[in-house]
Order: structure tokens, then sequence, then C-alpha cells
């Protein structure tokens, strides 16, 4: 298979070494049967791969589902992938058919794989291990025969020490690794991939395609794009739309360029999950450098204590009062370290809602593309809709 004619049919835009060697890895692994993990940052175009996997193997002419783990809820993910029994829950009025029914013979796609309940991990593992599944509510398992590909934008080595995801299924789906590399190790490429959307968004919109100079070249090639591809596009169009001007300069884009390190909240890879206890640890490492202070004095008011003072009484009176004195430090200690805790999590808290209403309102209150934006899953953007009662302020969809 030439990559030339794979770029040309899937409208893939690039030459990096590390962008070949992905394609060339998922052209070989296309005729077996292998499962294959793709890995990447958000917006860095793995869902092409699968597709790619899909047309070039023997199961081409079979279904090719795409299954979005992080957008479907927890309580109805099992039932949208094994299917469930009349019957067997609330709501459940007829018989119904999971993907994995559904694409036998075929491929299934599953999408932000690390976003499955440990649960539906353990079905997985089973179709995995034996091509068998049970219907929710069914006591009869099932054959099928499926390809699976996943792909996931999370560091799943850490997502199995904090138990997040089962280390043998890890295996199971890793079985041929696939590494979609980042925009910033795509240098060669950013330029080519950004006239190919100014020339495609000149068109949408009927008018001349922008173009850049030489500094804004470089200043384009420059930045860090934490949003990959994805976000290179969006800046395309923006620019496309907003500038009178059809030649950009540096500094014109450099106002479409966000500092990375200012985008609030900070999701990435499970991030979002963590940052709390982050917040915690650092201020318990306060507080604990704080209590060897302590200790540290206690020792030193003890040596002077005992080369200073020779009545027994006086320096057994001064020692008990010293002591008396660092516990009230101690607790004083502990006591402004929880506030100051307390305090940050509700700063922390306060600007992440903040975040997230301005994101929904910029989208129009569509969850999906808001969550894109953000850089977390659907599924967490709607936990955290709830749990910060934002859905009680405004209507989404």
């Amino acid at each position: 298979m030439d990559l030339q004619s794979i770029k040309q049919r899937f409208n893939i835009i690039g030459n990096s070494p590390a962008l070949n060697r992905a394609l060339d890895v998922a052209c070989r692994v296309a005729p077996t049967d292998l499962s294959v993990l793709i890995t990447g940052e958000s917006g860095s175009g793995k869902e092409v791969f699968p597709q790619i996997i899909h047309q070039y193997g023997a199961r081409k002419h079979g279904q090719y589902i795409a299954v979005n783990c992080g957008a479907i809820p927890e309580g109805t993910i099992d039932s949208e992938l094994f299917g469930h029994e009349k019957g067997s829950f609330t709501g459940a009025h007829d018989t119904r058919r999971g993907y994995f029914e559904v694409a036998h013979g075929g491929t299934v796609f599953l999408d932000e794989v690390a976003e499955l309940p440990l649960s539906t991990q353990v079905r997985l593992l089973r179709v995995l291990e034996s091509g068998e599944f049970m219907k929710v509510g069914s006591s009869v398992a099932q054959k099928t025969d499926v390809r699976i590909v996943a792909a996931t934008n999370v560091n799943l080595s850490l997502a199995i020490q904090q138990g997040r995801f089962r280390e043998d299924l890890y295996y199971r789906l890793n079985t041929v690794p696939i590494a979609v590399p980042p925009l910033r190790d795509r240098v060669e490429d950013i330029h080519l991939l950004f006239r190919k959307f100014a020339a495609d968004h000149a068109e949408k919109y009927r008018m001349p395609t922008i173009t850049l100079d030489s500094e804004a070249r470089t200043e384009l090639e420059r930045y860090s794009w934490p949003g990959n591809v994805r976000q290179l596009k969006n800046v395309a169009e923006q620019i496309s739309v907003i500038e009178y001007s059809r030649s950009i300069d540096k500094e014109t884009l450099r106002r479409y360029l966000p500092s990375p390190q200012n985008n609030l909240p900070m999701l990435y890879r499970g991030r979002d999950e963590l940052a709390p206890e982050s917040e915690r640890e650092i201020l318990y490492k306060i507080l604990f450098d704080m209590r060897n202070d302590v200790n540290e004095l206690k020792r030193w008011m003890y040596g002077i204590i005992k080369e200073g003072l020779t009545s027994a009484a006086p320096r057994a009176e001064y020692i008990e009062t010293t002591d008396r004195n660092i516990e009230s430090l101690r607790q004083a200690t502990i006591t402004d370290t929880e506030e100051i805790e307390e305090e940050n999590v509700d700063i922390l808290q306060t600007q992440e809602i903040e975040t997230i209403k301005k994101v929904l309102k910029k989208y129009n209150n569509k969850r999906r593309p808001a969550a894109e934006a953000l850089g977390i899953s659907e599924r967490t953007l709607y936990r955290k809709i709830k749990d910060y009662n934002i859905d009680e302020e405004h209507d989404y969809e």
C-alpha cells in the first residue's frame, strides 16, 4: 500500500517521519485481526487510523461502528455495547442488540476507552479473550466475531496505577500500539495544514485565501499547539472570517494564539480528576515541612535550656512551658493549613465553574464541542455540570 494514496483517500496532510511511521504500522496491521491501541493527545487525529485499519483489512465489507465511550452515560454503556433483554431494567421495553452483535464480522472502534467503567472493562476483556458476551439481563452467552480497535488520550500506565483501568485489559488491547504524534512534533507539517485549512475556509465562505508572511509562519511553527490539529483548524477559520487583510503578520497571528498556561481548567489526561488531590498533596507537604521546622526549633531550644540553666526545677518548668507553646503552634499550623486548603479548593472550583460556563456559552450550550474545547470527555463535563448545579441556571442540550 502506498502511503501517498492513503493520505489522499483519507485527506491526511503531512510528511513528518512520526506521522508516516504511524500510518505504516496501521497499514501493516490492517490485514490481520490483531487488536490495536491508538494513543495520542486530544485533537491529534487518532480517529482516522481505525478507518484505515478497517478499510484495508479483510473486514472492509463488514460493519464499522465507532463508539465514543466518554459520551455514553455509565448506566447505559453496557446496554449500548452488549445489548439488553426486554424487562432487564426500567425502560427496557424491547430486546436490544448491542454494538458487538450488530458489528459481527466487522470492526468496533472504542474511542476514549479509558472512560469505560471497571465493570464494563471486565465484559470487554471477555470479548477479547473468548469472543463471548452476555446481554444485560441475560444468562446466555453469545458469540461475536469482531475486531476491536481502541484509542485514548489518557496515560493508561498511570490509570492502571490509580486503579482506574485494568492491567489485563490494557495488554489485550495493546497487542499492536500506534502512537499518533502531537502537532508540536510535526513542525514541518504545521504550515501545510494551515494552508489547507485556510483554502478550505476561503472556499466555504467565498473569500480570498489568507496567507502568512515569513515572521508569522515562524511564529506559527514555534507555537506548542496544545489543541493539536483541531486547534490549528479553528485558528485558521477564525483568522479567515475575522481579519480584513488577507496577508497575516506575526502580531495579528499572536492575537489568535492563547498562552497554554493560562487555559483553565487544566483537564488533559484526566487531571481534572486529580487536581484537588494534587492541591492537597502540596499543602500536606508544606505542613510536613513546617512540622520538621518546629521539631528542629524544639531541639534547638532544649539545647539552650540544657546549657544555660542549672536549676532542675526552673529547667523543667521552662521545658513544660516550651512544650505547651510548641503544641499551640502545631495546632495553629494544622488549623491554618486546613483553612488554606479549603480556600484554595474553593478558588479552583470557582475558576473551573466560570470556565465551564464561558465555554458552554461560546458553543451555544452544546456539550460535545464544549467538552472537546475543555479537553475532557463529554461524560466528565456532564458530571461537573451536575455537581456544580450549572444545569439549574442554563438549559443545556
